[in-house]
């Protein structure tokens, strides 16, 4: 009788462990693709506006980076442990790869657009320098 409750409070102290564990790694979303960010890339006209966009971008994907070595770490936890999570070890190892590649390629993209406004930006700065060269230029010829 007493191993029976044993073997049932084990197993319910591990459903526990197992539903904290996975918790974290279905909260893996995409933070960067907002509707106020999308608002700013459409009404950005300044160089200023391209830099915040980019730096927006950046952020999210130091902070999707962070929640990628947090999935590495589960996953590292779940390869030494397997023994921990039975059956479900290999799904969870399965399902915690797949995320850790679907933040990857997040963060590549992420940094992709922050390079992106980045060039964005310099473009606007060397059309402001080139438009102030050249009124310059006129005013010069007027006097």
């Amino acid at each position: 009788m007493k191993t029976k409750s044993g073997k049932f409070l084990a197993a319910i102290s591990m459903i526990g462990l197992l539903a904290s564990l996975s918790a974290p790694a279905t909260a893996v979303d995409n933070s960067a693709d907002t509707p106020e960010i999308r608002a700013a890339i459409q009404n950005a006209t300044t160089r200023s506006d391209h830099e915040a966009i980019a730096i927006h971008y950046e952020d999210a994907a130091s902070q999707m980076q962070a929640k990628v070595s947090e999935q590495k770490e589960l996953l590292e936890q779940y390869q030494n442990k397997s023994y921990l999570y039975g059956r479900r070890a290999q799904d969870l190892q399965s399902h915690t790869e797949a995320l850790i590649r679907n933040c990857e390629r997040t963060i590549a993209a992420d940094m992709q657009a922050a390079a992106l406004h980045r060039q964005m930006a310099s473009k606007l700065d060397e059309n402001h320098a080139t438009s102030e060269t050249q009124s310059s230029a006129l005013q010069a010829s007027y006097r």
